[in-house]
């Protein structure tokens, strides 16, 4: 039987005041169910190369030699990633088991997010990457509509060009109904001069793509679309496979941190690529990776705009501000033998980076100082406040460092998501997830108002604040529109009156 009692999260929840929203909870898409969606949208053919790719990778490892691994350096992936509890694994894969044992985990209200289907880049043929996107929205829509009242699936979105990623945001919002979606944020892209319709890009050389900084398509149109569609784009990219987690042998080296890694550079991507300035209302939930990785960019964004601001750059580190006599004068004298001769020849060799430049060659380089230009801020404090004000970070339940969001001696004040990562092997019994998450306030690392805003606010003004009726006609309507009068300044509009009721 799916409840056997009231649980150590229920009791939690019982003690609050305030809802509880999971922001990042997850369900194991059943494959051949997807495939018959795949197969009415294309046919059997496109079905059968669908079934044929996937677990490609892991079955591929298991199938080498030791040696030929290594030859290769292909990388181990995950054994079992998913609950061996059969009741939780059951729960992973059956929404309406999920749905009725949310009072257990003591989760009033869910956002579902697909497993294999969070990152579709991995599909290198266009065509059918497009039908695999549709069908898996499709299938979401469907077997999640009964449960919308606590439950809300993701549309999945791909972003292997921008003109694909808005067809299916347009498609998923307005037509299937779904209010929040989850995009690729950094795609591993295969370099041109080596690129096949056969290669895979993590066996030949390959970058790293996230979109807003020198990426091959200008994704501006897509930020736009977003803004307009009223959806803040959550991205679940992780960096597996990259060049510094392609261990052959050891999947926890692999693992470990790899969601941050992936929302680190696309964040830092957003930031200096100036979309979050461009498109001020557009809020980015980086999700799985925590709060630490955000504080420590948070941290270096400041000191690298403190040194490296074109103002800071010309005033310090300008090279012709060196004084070349005073230069002669302190070799001549702290030289030593070795220098006898050679001043000149040190001094046209000044920067060891470039040797054979002298200061005033280095100097007539400059050329497109500022790399802080398109985030328009004139100040540290500004740095800080421009990526505190869009930027959400999704926290798991047994992440102590949740706390460093709230520490205000270490910066702005940062917003982390309560993300429960059910259906997932680091939730080995997904009745407690609530329960570990309280632990923080129990331990004395955040308070209860700040619990509040981990589990409940920060979710609501991510989800909410661009569509007030993200919650409608959900069992969290009245405590969100509360939520919504108490932060909204006076004058604005509480809803924008047009969207319409929708269940996906």
């Amino acid at each position: 039987m799916p409840t056997s009692g009231v649980t150590s999260s229920a009791r939690v929840r019982s003690g609050l005041s305030h809802p509880v929203i999971d922001c990042d909870g997850h369900w194991t898409e059943p494959i051949p169910l997807w495939a018959e969606y795949v197969r009415k949208l294309a046919g059997s053919s496109a079905a059968d190369k669908f079934l044929a790719m996937q677990g490609t990778r892991g079955n591929a490892w298991y199938e080498m030699s030791p040696e030929e691994r290594q030859r290769r350096r292909y990388w181990r992936p995950a054994w079992w990633g998913f609950p061996a509890n059969t009741l939780d694994r059951a729960t992973a894969m059956l929404p309406g088991l999920m749905y009725e044992r949310l009072n257990d985990f003591g989760i009033d209200f869910a956002l579902i997010l697909a497993t294999r289907g969070n990152t579709p880049d991995y599909i290198r043929d266009s065509e059918l990457r497009k039908v695999v996107v549709r069908a898996a929205n499709l299938m979401h829509a469907d077997v999640f509509a009964p449960f919308s009242d606590r439950m809300l699936p993701a549309a999945t979105i791909a972003t292997n060009t921008p003109d694909e990623a808005i067809e299916e945001a347009e498609y998923a919002v307005k037509e299937l109904g779904f209010k929040v979606v989850v995009i690729n944020g950094s795609l591993v892209r295969t370099v041109p001069a080596y690129d096949s319709p056969d290669s895979d890009p993590t066996s030949v050389p390959f970058y790293v793509d996230s979109l807003a900084l020198d990426s091959l398509y200008d994704y501006d149109p897509l930020w736009a679309k977003l803004a307009e569609l009223k959806v803040s784009p959550m991205t679940h990219s992780g960096s597996r496979g990259w060049v510094d987690r392609s261990s052959v042998t050891n999947d926890v080296f692999n693992h470990m941190g790899h969601f941050a890694q992936a929302a680190n550079s696309f964040a830092r991507a957003l930031y200096l690529g100036g979309v979050t300035r461009r498109y001020p209302t557009l809020k980015f939930a980086f999700l799985e990776g925590g709060v630490a990785w955000g504080r420590s960019l948070c941290a270096d964004l400041v000191g690298h705009w403190e040194k490296r601001n074109t103002e800071a750059l010309l005033k310090n580190l300008r090279p012709s501000n060196l004084d070349l006599n005073m230069l002669r004068e302190l070799i001549a004298k702290y030289g030593g033998a070795w220098a006898v001769g050679r001043t000149e020849e040190l001094l046209d060799n000044i920067d060891i980076l470039f040797p054979g430049l002298n200061a005033q060659q280095l100097t007539e380089r400059e050329t497109d100082l500022d790399d802080f230009a398109a985030v328009g801020v004139d100040s540290a404090q500004e740095v800080a406040d421009a990526l505190a004000r869009n930027f959400y970070f999704g926290c798991e339940s047994d992440d102590p460092l949740v706390s460093l969001a709230f520490d205000t001696k270490l910066g702005p004040r940062l917003k982390p998501l309560f993300s429960s990562d059910v259906s997932h092997f680091d939730v080995t019994d997904m009745t407690e997830v609530l329960k570990e998450a309280h632990e923080l306030v129990e331990h004395g690392l955040i308070d209860d108002g700040e619990f509040r805003e981990f589990v409940f606010s920060n979710t609501v003004e991510l989800h909410a604040g661009p569509n007030p009726d993200f919650f409608r006609g959900t069992v969290v309507q009245q405590a969100v529109e509360e939520e919504l009068a108490r932060t909204t300044p006076t004058g604005a509009p509480a809803t924008t009156g047009e969207e319409e009721d929708r269940k996906p």
